[in-house]
């Protein structure tokens, strides 16, 4: 896989103007692959494969119950595979060896999921009045456009890809130009299945480039986009031009709330892991600590303890912690930390961390900064890294405030013994996804994942994903 190639039309190609592009591993900076630099014109050609694919009387033929089964066979490719992808998925993302594992494990549950749930999408009847038959029926949107992010390559793209192919539809991928490999090697899955050319395809590129040619096609019929809301706001935009749906899920400032009541050892490991988790290069990292002001500091202290245990090493080590992603991610990263030193306090952390035979990686301490003003861009703005700032609360309303208190609204961790109190912050707090005396569920594939406000729209995961990837038909017919 080191000079990788677009798959369009069930053909591996190079871009229309044969350039490409590095891959970078994150650990050490090696140069571990190229991808091509996909255009407009390669987008337009997987479109227009996976436009032919749909409307051929070979795809409409296959049956609901065995798409399924091609899902089954793509989960069962992946599971033989499974050391195999997590090392790319590892060296690509930079994230620690285990949690390569655990997306690997997450890619095989969607695919399963969607392959169960593929002869499952039903219709309904409503009655109207005698000698009239109205039913209603979900039918496919047609060509699916999915730009996945580089941080949980293999999820993301399994969870819109599966739910898409699951209902009948036809797939473009663009993955990022960053972490590419995983999606190439799916790419390759769907090769040996015995399907039409163009069912699936997958695009390299810049996000600039083929991202924004693939959302702005005017014969895409569905977006799904992860990412940035800079960039989501892009996507969006451009699809409406079309008249057309986009599923979108943005960034988050998610909070743990944590009670004076709670389960002290569970929440702290809670609290932990909800941050450090890809280096906190995650959406939906728990990246605010909102503490009971009565218990904040005993809380606080064993929270450091655990931050100053962790280990950062390169990827396939397996440490707590891997780098950053690449060097513009920690200089945005650091700014933020510089910015904490002048509005706040830095607790621990907050440094670059020199690895030994890795120097150019990008490696940094798990910091917890203190004494932010809720205002501040700190406590405001999506830091995406291993970054975690501490707010105090006195009770429930305050509580309730504090965590509604951004633009953001993906997840929510609630710790508290209270089950009545646990019931009033969930039904109160804007969030698309809520916790209690838990953080992630295990990655929760039947979970409906999606957030209010900024956080984006339209839900992934679960059973209503399905509902994405199809459109509304209503019948009425009369009869004597």
């Amino acid at each position: 896989m080191k000079n990788m190639k677009m798959y369009v039309n069930g053909k591996w190609v190079e871009s229309s103007n044969n350039d490409r592009i590095d891959v970078k591993n994150p650990s050490n900076g090696e140069v571990i692959a190229t991808i091509p630099r996909g255009q407009a014109e390669d987008v337009n050609a997987a479109v227009q494969a996976a436009k032919v694919a749909f409307q051929s009387e070979e795809w409409r033929s296959v049956k609901a119950f065995e798409r399924g089964r091609l899902l089954n066979r793509i989960a069962q490719k992946i599971m033989d595979n499974r050391d195999e992808l997590a090392r790319l998925e590892t060296m690509d993302v930079g994230k620690p060896l285990a949690q390569g594992y655990a997306d690997i494990d997450a890619a095989v549950r969607y695919f399963e999921f969607y392959a169960g749930g593929a002869d499952k999408v039903m219709g309904d009847t409503i009655p109207i009045e005698d000698g009239l038959i109205d039913y209603v029926v979900r039918e496919p949107v047609g060509v699916t456009a999915h730009i996945v992010p580089w941080n949980y390559p293999i999820q993301i793209l399994s969870r819109s890809v599966a739910a898409a192919i699951a209902t009948g539809n036809t797939v473009v991928v663009k993955s990022a130009e960053d972490t590419p490999k995983t999606a190439t090697r799916i790419a390759e899955f769907f090769d040996e299945l015995d399907i039409p050319d163009g069912v699936f395809n997958h695009v390299t590129g810049y996000g600039y480039e083929a991202g924004a040619a693939l959302s702005s096609h005017p014969e895409i019929n569905h977006v799904t986009f992860t990412g940035s809301v800079q960039t989501g706001t892009a996507v969006a935009n451009a699809a409406t031009k079309n008249v057309v749906p986009v599923t979108l899920e943005l960034g988050g400032k998610s909070p743990n709330i944590v009670f004076a009541d709670c389960n002290v050892e569970k929440a702290v490991e809670g609290v932990v892991k909800a941050i450090i988790q890809n280096a906190g290069q995650t959406c939906s990292a728990g990246s605010r600590l909102l503490v009971e002001e009565s218990f904040k500091d005993a809380f606080l202290e064993k929270v450091v303890d655990r931050f100053k245990a962790l280990t950062v090493g390169p990827a396939l080590e397996d440490k707590d912690l891997g780098p950053i992603l690449n060097e513009k991610q920690f200089n945005q990263i650091m700014k933020f930390i510089e910015l904490a030193k002048e509005e706040g306090t830095i607790v621990t952390g907050g440094n670059q961390v020199s690895i030994e035979n890795a120097e150019n990686g990008c490696y940094l301490e798990p910091t917890i900064i203190d004494n932010v003003s809720t205002d501040s861009k700190i406590a405001q703005e999506e830091i995406f890294g291993p970054v975690l700032s501490v707010f105090t609360f006195k009770d429930d309303g305050d509580a309730i405030s504090l965590a509604n208190s951004t633009e953001y609204g993906l997840v929510t961790g609630i710790w508290t013994q209270d089950i009545s109190r646990a019931h009033k912050l969930a039904s109160r707090i804007d969030s698309g996804q809520i916790f209690v005396n838990n953080y992630g569920a295990g990655g929760g594939v039947q979970m409906p994942f999606g957030g209010y406000k900024k956080s984006g729209f339209g839900r992934e995961k679960g059973w209503i994903a399905l509902y994405n990837y199809t459109q509304v038909k209503n019948v009425a017919i009369k009869y004597d």
